[in-house]
């Protein structure tokens, strides 16, 4: 039978007896939502019984996911300084990160690297394959976000951060489970992330090829993985809308999404793939990648179009697994650039008389972006309102 990832709300679950009644909430409030993300193997009667239970919220088919890969762009050596932290102004801010916590959704962590010093990092393996880093880009992608100096060289965002959740959603072969991340989004959220950062996608070839292998039509296997797609879309967009009614009860998070590097410009200018899964849910900041060039900023011939905002993604200078120092060019690179000065805009609205919740950090992330510096011919539909700016100083 098909695995499907079923999303509860237990916020409404009753206690009471059976003749007793009971509500969901205290006073006249509401209580906040309460997502429980449950595995099972179903069949369509299941289903179809499940869909109507009032507690469950989405479910979906289980699919593959998989790192939103790093593209080689020149030489991967050839950068010696990591030019995004000048580009979103973390080298002049006046915040650093302090006190907020956040959360890195990928292939975990290398714990021992110096960048890291200092930081207490909270693991949590989704995949089974253990704890630690065995393909190098959930350390580079947390050197981006928060990490510290390395050989006089700065690479973090928000050096200042001093705890994160550090989810392993994806095994050591670099693959993994729509399970593994939705569970990990919910971990992230319910140990306190205020910022929880995602560089990975679904695998929609994966899903096809997995049933076509097994003996299934293409045609049949393909209307297959668009239904669970379409479900997996539903099952996030509820996800985040679950999270986002946590902010009235001073809980809930920013989520920070890589947008995709399946666009091949470089190839026909019109070769352009949309964001996919699961930046493109209702409730992500979505990222595009751009690059360095002699005209301004550009964007990168791989990224994805029709992303929020943008940070830079060519020839990111980041934690090499094992020690030192790596360059990488992505989407996934461009991702924690916003999430770390997400991280930025949490401190900086916790000392305002602001709002402090996402609502009020995601409108200062996206308000605050530049939209100059940009080359000729950098369209808003790819860089979004435009490239990432940390808060700075008062004048």
């Amino acid at each position: 039978m098909p695995t499907y990832a079923i999303l509860r709300d237990l916020s409404g679950a009753s206690t009471a007896g059976p003749f007793e009644g009971g509500a969901a909430s205290i006073g006249d409030k509401e209580l906040p939502s309460e997502p429980r993300v449950e595995i099972e193997e179903l069949a369509k009667e299941d289903v179809r019984i499940l869909a109507r239970d009032p507690q469950v919220r989405a479910l979906a088919p289980v699919m593959p996911t998989r790192l939103v890969r790093p593209v080689e762009v020149g030489d991967a050596e050839a950068a010696t300084t990591a030019w995004g932290i000048g580009a979103v102004g973390a080298d002049s801010s006046s915040r650093t990160g302090a006190g907020v916590v956040v959360a890195v959704l990928d292939t975990g962590i290398d714990a021992g690297h110096p960048a890291f010093t200092g930081v207490t990092l909270v693991e949590e393996d989704f995949t089974g394959s253990g704890n630690g880093d065995r393909q190098g880009h959930g350390s580079h992608c947390a050197g981006t976000v928060l990490g510290r100096d390395v050989d006089g060289t700065r690479i973090g965002v928000a050096r200042g951060v001093s705890k994160a959740l550090i989810g392993k959603v994806l095994g050591d072969d670099g693959r993994g489970s729509s399970e593994a991340m939705l569970q990990g989004m919910q971990w992230a959220v319910q140990n306190g992330a205020r910022v929880v950062s995602i560089s990975i996608e679904l695998d929609f070839p994966a899903f096809v090829k997995d049933q076509v292998d097994a003996g299934t039509p293409a045609d049949l296997a393909t209307s297959r993985a668009l239904a669970a797609y379409r479900a997996n879309l539903r099952m996030f967009d509820t996800l985040l809308q679950m999270i986002r009614s946590l902010e009235p009860f001073g809980a809930g998070g920013v989520v920070v999404g890589a947008a995709g590097n399946g666009s091949h410009r470089e190839l026909n200018p019109d070769f352009e793939i949309g964001v996919e899964l699961p930046a493109a849910a209702d409730g992500v900041v979505s990222v595009a990648a751009l690059a360095q060039s002699p005209q301004g900023l550009a964007i990168a011939p791989f990224s994805n179009t029709f992303a929020q905002i943008s940070g830079p993604g060519v020839k990111i200078v980041s934690a090499k697994n094992g020690g030192g120092l790596t360059t990488k060019s992505g989407t996934s690179m461009a991702c924690p650039h916003v999430a770390g000065v997400a991280a930025l805009w949490w401190e900086e609205v916790l000392a305002s008389p602001l709002p402090a919740n996402p609502s009020t950090v995601t409108a200062k992330l996206l308000s605050s972006a530049a939209s100059n510096g940009f080359a000729a011919g950098v369209e808003v539909a790819d860089r979004g309102v435009g490239l990432v700016r940390a808060p700075q100083p008062a004048p």
